[in-house]
């Protein structure tokens, strides 16, 4: 194996790049492996992308189904984990099962190398490494749709990935532009101290108060086993979480907007004439893969998605992607998906390593 120091650099048989929590799934499976391997995350501490989340956001599933291989999160069938809680229990995993994570390191690139490596460039240095992990979810590339008159805005705009508390925008005229979970979190919260608007695509659709999400994956999974389960899209997108719950009791989802036909210096513009001034706009808009480390090797289709094949990629085999969504793994953008398609993944790759020594004569993976 071409493992340990090179002349400048250490070299590895697999480079996970985001210690999430796709990054610890496969930190958890590769841990048991001969696979020499090490997590690069660019947050200075554990916690991965729920670091940057607001500061009162809960789960939408209670804790027992919101755990990661091999260690459930505290909190029973019943308790939905606050953020933190979160962010808690994933320095508590990465502590438990030693994985080798490298806090403070960012990717600037993964480059193609001749031969069998591949060339991990980061702002600690340069890396080697036979197979790669790309790891690093969405968080760090926020979608925001093309309006037009966006550029002339003249008040504030932030995406829900830099949202923390509602006390920034206290008195101010805010619209908070996305009907999904996050503007309606955001929007239960905001609507006690801010003049609000809220912008949907279409019209809001609320699940049944019983329903969570360990219902929607339940139900999600049944369907993916071809059992003729109920389609989740079909009984709604917003989760009645507590805060969510309340608010819509107090009437602040009763009045929504579509979309408007311009944005102007000063508000939003409709072709009916109607017009709402503001001070700031809030995107809750979603998320694209994060995948500009990956850029280099010119994987990336007009999408801005890799074609992949049971996670590996298709062009560049010694690639493979995890947690970036159902065309990465099935649910493998959960918490309680990824495992499945983070043990699928490492094992993969521990299939080819092996066949590769033996090919070479090798015999430390057997």
């Amino acid at each position: 194996m071409l493992v340990g120091k090179s002349a400048d650099a250490e070299v590895f048989d697999v480079i996970v790049i985001g210690a999430g929590q796709a990054g610890l799934a496969a930190g958890y499976f590769l841990r048991r492996s001969k696979l020499r391997h090490v997590i690069l995350d660019r947050n200075e501490s554990p916690g991965g992308s729920w670091r940057h989340t607001w500061d009162s956001l809960r789960l939408f599933s209670p804790a027992r189904w919101s755990s990661l291989p091999g260690r459930l999160m505290e909190g029973g069938p019943e308790y939905y984990p606050h953020r933190d809680e979160v962010i808690d229990y994933l320095g508590q995993y990465e502590a438990a099962y030693k994985l080798p994570v490298r806090h403070g390191v960012n990717v600037d690139g993964v480059f193609a190398q001749d031969g069998q490596l591949l060339r991990v460039e980061s702002n600690v240095g340069r890396f080697f490494t036979r197979y790669a992990i790309s790891a690093a979810g969405s968080w760090g590339n926020p979608s925001i749709p093309s309006i037009p008159g966006l550029e002339d805005f003249n008040g504030q705009q932030i995406h829900s990935a830099r949202y923390k508390t509602p006390l920034d925008f206290a008195g101010k005229r805010v619209a908070v532009v996305g009907g999904g979970n996050s503007g309606a979190q955001i929007l239960a919260e905001l609507a006690g101290v801010a003049h609000c608007s809220w912008i949907t695509e279409r019209e809001p659709v609320f699940l049944p108060p019983e329903l969570d999400g360990r219902a929607i994956f339940d139900l999600a999974s049944a369907k993916y086993r071809g059992e003729g389960a109920v389609s989740p899209a079909s009984l709604g997108d917003i989760v009645q979480v507590a805060p969510v719950r309340q608010a819509r009791e107090r009437g602040v989802y009763d009045h929504y907007l579509l979309p408007p036909e311009r944005i102007t210096a000063d508000g939003m513009q409709w072709n009916d004439g109607r017009f709402v001034p503001l001070d700031v706009i809030i995107w809750c808009t979603g998320f694209k893969a994060d995948l500009e480390h990956l850029r280099p090797l010119g994987l990336q289709n007009t999408a801005g998605k890799i074609a992949v094949r049971d996670n590996q990629s298709i062009e560049e085999p010694r690639v493979f992607l995890l947690g970036y969504g159902s065309w990465t793994g099935y649910a493998s953008a959960t918490l309680v998906g990824v495992g499945r398609t983070a043990r699928t993944t490492v094992k993969r790759i521990e299939e080819i390593a092996r066949a590769s020594a033996e090919n070479a004569g090798e015999s430390n993976l057997t």
